[in-house]
């Protein structure tokens, strides 16, 4: 679809500015979601992969520690958001 050179935002209508609105949101969530799994991951995998990877499976250990790292993580999280649900006190 070709625009008009001088087409701004303010020329779509009020559907189109609602649906523009949504995807928008929808890919800024998509980043935050993103990031929050980068984040686990290295961070998990710092903490919990200690010898060298010589194989495409975990030890007990690693494995075990990865499940607490993630479930903590997620656990603190629904902590995190549900003090903010509250109105932050």
């Amino acid at each position: 679809m070709d625009l008009p050179a001088d087409f701004t935002l303010t020329d779509l209508d009020s559907r189109s500015k609602a649906e523009l609105q949504q995807f928008l949101q929808q890919e800024e969530d998509k980043a935050k979601l993103r990031t929050v799994v980068h984040v686990l991951t290295e961070r998990c995998f710092k903490k919990c992969i200690t010898s060298k990877i010589n194989s495409s499976v975990l030890d007990k250990s690693e494995e075990t520690c990865l499940q607490s790292c993630v479930e903590r993580f997620i656990d603190t999280q629904h902590v995190i958001l549900g003090h903010l649900g509250k109105g932050g006190r």
